[in-house]
């Protein structure tokens, strides 16, 4: 899947954003916060809710399952907006 990431048209630091989503296990959130954390930027969360939301995969790299601090499922950029969100989330919750 990196090789996918790489072949993405985004800049450096969303393709980082964006590999970091995807070791994200299947059932499992992180928050927007965690993930800036994660990438290095801890200060970057609205430029990592941005990346988040410029990713041009947001199944093949799920994006759903990033949220809010607080728990709350925030926005979602793909298709159904945040009623898919929550249903991919709950799909993933029974397979995990």
């Amino acid at each position: 899947m990196q090789e996918l990431i790489k072949k993405l048209k985004g800049t450096e630091f969303q393709k980082r954003v964006w590999a970091e989503i995807l070791k994200i296990p299947r059932g499992e959130t992180v928050s927007y916060k965690e993930l800036a954390k994660r990438v290095g930027k801890p200060r970057a969360v609205r430029a990592v809710a941005n990346a988040v939301g410029a990713n041009p995969l947001p199944v093949t790299v799920p994006c759903h399952r990033v949220v809010r601090s607080d728990g709350t499922l925030g926005g979602y950029s793909g298709i159904g907006g945040i009623k898919a969100k929550k249903l991919l989330l709950q799909k993933e919750s029974a397979f995990a």
